[in-house]
């Protein structure tokens, strides 16, 4: 019965951070789906959304789903600005060969890269190194007793969170204009700038979107845990890239699924193995994806990892 109840505590725990992991991987996986390129930023932006939480909450201590609508703002913000340095620039040429260059997508993924160390110093000089705390009465840490399992509000805001946004990503991909834009271009976005579809305007779109999840998902965590610092995004967007890595790339429920599998393989190993091997699972994981599925486990067999 003891191990029936850790067991349960481990599966609750792992899939809250599979979760978040999930959240982050869905901006990786729109942009690159879209772009064929690497937003190396994300961390950055996953981070100043935790930040902004924290900065909102404490200048105006608003209600909880005030500071979450504030925050996806600041990361469609983010991820609008973060498109016009970062990216718009390099992709001034129009032409297939362009636009397809192994030159390009290594310049973006460069250019990103730097954007993101850059981001992260200054936030480094504004809020310092060390761990921010967040105001007791926002944490979302309150414990709830589900028979044998102790919960908190957070891991039900998380799963709530984490499946409205899936519902409202599907619902813009499937039932708006601009998501079928967007499908366009990651299908072929060749053919879709020459069919008329003003990409510059969907790319904007997907970084906006993809954007304000990861900053939701910086922002969760913060309050979750109850400490936020300017380095706090590296760790967790990495898990998240090898998630989109073995959902296949451009695949937004392959991800997902990679996600929690992360994260509930994180929660459990601890059962089985010392606690200091448990951040090499994620790169296990993506060793034995990169040999027996290049094209990921659940990518199409045209395209490789």
């Amino acid at each position: 019965m003891i191990m029936d109840a850790v067991l349960l505590q481990g599966i609750a725990n792992g899939l809250s951070l599979g979760l978040c992991y999930a959240l982050i991987a869905i901006g990786f996986t729109l942009i690159f789906g879209v772009l064929n390129a690497v937003n190396f930023a994300h961390s950055e932006v996953y981070m100043l959304g935790a930040f902004a939480g924290l900065v909102i909450i404490q200048a105006f201590a608003p209600p909880f789903m005030a500071v979450v609508f504030l925050v996806a703002a600041v990361g469609a913000f983010l991820g609008f600005g973060l498109e016009r340095i970062a990216f718009r620039p390099l992709r001034r040429a129009r032409d297939e060969a362009s636009l397809k260059s192994r030159a390009l997508r290594e310049a973006t993924l460069m250019s990103s890269l730097a954007v993101g160390i850059l981001v992260r110093e200054l936030a480094e000089l504004r809020f310092g190194g060390d761990m921010q705390p967040i105001p007791s009465g926002a944490m979302l840490n309150t414990p709830i007793a589900v028979g044998p399992v102790i919960l908190t509000t957070g891991d039900f805001y998380i799963f709530g969170m984490a499946a409205a946004m899936l519902l409202l990503l599907q619902f813009l991909l499937y039932r708006t204009k601009i998501g079928l834009s967007i499908r366009a271009l990651s299908d072929d976005l060749i053919g879709a700038l020459y069919v008329g579809i003003n990409t510059d305007r969907v790319i904007v779109w997907t970084f906006m979107i993809g954007s304000s999840f990861g900053a939701l998902a910086g922002l969760m965590v913060g309050l979750y845990y109850g400490t936020i610092f300017p380095y706090m995004g590296f760790a967790p967007t990495l898990k998240a890239f090898i998630a989109m890595l073995m959902g296949g790339l451009n695949n937004i429920p392959g991800a997902v699924l990679c996600a929690l599998l992360i994260g509930l393989s994180e929660s459990l190993a601890p059962e089985i193995m010392p606690t200091r091997w448990v951040d090499l699972i994620a790169y296990v994981f993506l060793l034995v994806t990169l040999i027996f599925f290049p094209a990921g486990i659940f990518g199409r067999k045209a395209e490789r990892v």
